[in-house]
């Protein structure tokens, strides 16, 4: 269903674009969208991905640089957090002078292009995955696109916070075009089981680290029952069809 995927790569991409219109997610205590958004997105890692992963465990032993490892799939969701948590370490760091002194927070350029890069790498997993999913089907397809539009738009938040105005000139394009990109890869290639399995391992430890950063600092004041209703609510939906 290449249209299909088509489409559905487009209106990812245009979440990047155009939900920074969005003032209402501004708010702070946290808007509740965001935080239901969020349980969304967890909800779909636990539920969804990391149960079929966990059946498809076999499929990695075709990794033979992996055969001495037991637990393949979690140790990649594993190193998916590790990664994304380094960077937002990286990002704090960099703005933690200019915090101390009272001026309005920037990230350091360099900073700033490591963690597009690292985003626009990531969204072009996702927009490779929406051709390749551990499930096939419309129905599959559809979770997974409802999941990740709520996920790009937790994300689109946060990056906005840390990069401002830099963001928007350049880094919403970026990520918004690497979801393209991602999507036409895998249009023309296709990758074996193992290694779906890697890449969907991966994205599960980034999705579940981008979204618990953005809801756990104090000071964004996030509103737990919102997470809660959007985590067992769409757990509930998944577990029912």
């Amino acid at each position: 269903m290449p249209f299909v995927t088509s489409l559905f790569a487009v209106g990812l991409a245009l979440i990047h674009l155009y939900c920074g219109k969005l003032r209402f997610l501004d708010e702070i205590p946290r808007s509740r969208w965001l935080s239901i958004a969020g349980g969304v997105s967890v909800a779909y890692v636990f539920v969804h991905i990391l149960p079929d992963l966990s059946d498809r465990q076999t499929h990695l032993s075709d990794l033979k640089v992996l055969s001495f490892i037991e637990y393949h799939v979690y140790l990649m969701a594993l190193l998916g957090l590790i990664v994304f948590y380094g960077l937002e370490k990286l990002v704090k760091s960099s703005r933690k002078p200019e915090k101390e002194i009272g001026k309005e927070t920037t990230t350091n350029i360099k900073i700033y292009w490591l963690h597009i890069t690292s985003f626009a790498l990531y969204n072009g997993l996702i927009g490779y995955l929406l051709v390749h999913r551990e499930t096939t089907g419309l129905e599959s397809l559809i979770f997974f696109f409802v999941a990740m539009s709520l996920h790009f738009l937790v994300n689109d938040y946060g990056l906005r916070q840390d990069h401002r105005n830099t963001y928007h000139k350049s880094g919403r394009w970026i990520l918004a075009g690497s979801i393209i990109l991602g999507w036409i890869i895998g249009t023309g290639t296709k990758i074996s089981e193992a290694g779906l399995s890697v890449f969907f391992s991966f994205l599960a430890g980034g999705v579940i680290f981008n979204v618990l950063k953005e809801e756990l600092p104090e000071e964004r004041e996030s509103r737990f029952w919102a997470f809660f209703i959007g985590a067992i609510g769409y757990s509930v939906l998944l577990l029912s069809l």
